[in-house]
């Protein structure tokens, strides 16, 4: 029950492997699968999850293997999280960087289609900022987090 069936190095292995993955592909799979979860994402998260789990543990179900693991990842997250808030270059290529999607009131539908996001998901965007259609926007961004900000125009609403 407590001691890992497995060796420590496969353990680390597994986790380590299993973490980068993961980063790997949610970066590929883009912002808006970050920020804005649908009934589908989660479903698909879920089985990820579960799927990542029989691979990064193998046959080892031990307490002890279970804390190894989790104890990898966390300390390899904090490390990423050290050296990503130190380095503006591996900040960007694990965080992302924001997407224009809007400047002054025009719509950069290449953008759109990049994220993944339709002009409905836009103006629902806007009419979250108080805002009804793009051409009312300065700018609308979607960030590295999912979240969509959006900077009014001068003399708009």
């Amino acid at each position: 029950m407590w001691v890992p069936e497995v060796s420590v190095a496969e353990r680390l292995v597994r986790a380590i492997a299993g973490y980068f993955f993961l980063i790997v592909l949610f970066r590929i799979a883009g912002k808006r699968q970050v920020g804005q979860l649908t009934a589908v994402d989660l479903v698909v998260l879920m089985l990820v999850s579960n799927v990542m789990q029989n691979a990064m543990i193998g046959s080892d179900n031990s307490i002890g293997g279970g804390m190894i693991g989790v104890g990898a990842i966390m300390v390899l997250n904090g490390l990423i999280a050290f050296a990503a808030s130190r380095n503006r270059r591996l900040e960007r290529l694990v965080e992302g960087s924001p997407t224009l999607l809007v400047r002054d009131g025009v719509v950069d539908m290449a953008a759109l289609r990049r994220e993944f996001l339709s002009l409905e998901d836009l103006r629902a965007a806007l009419r979250e900022n108080g805002l009804l259609e793009p051409h009312e926007a300065r700018f609308v961004m979607l960030e590295p987090t999912g979240r969509i900000t959006v900077g009014r125009r001068r003399g708009g609403p």
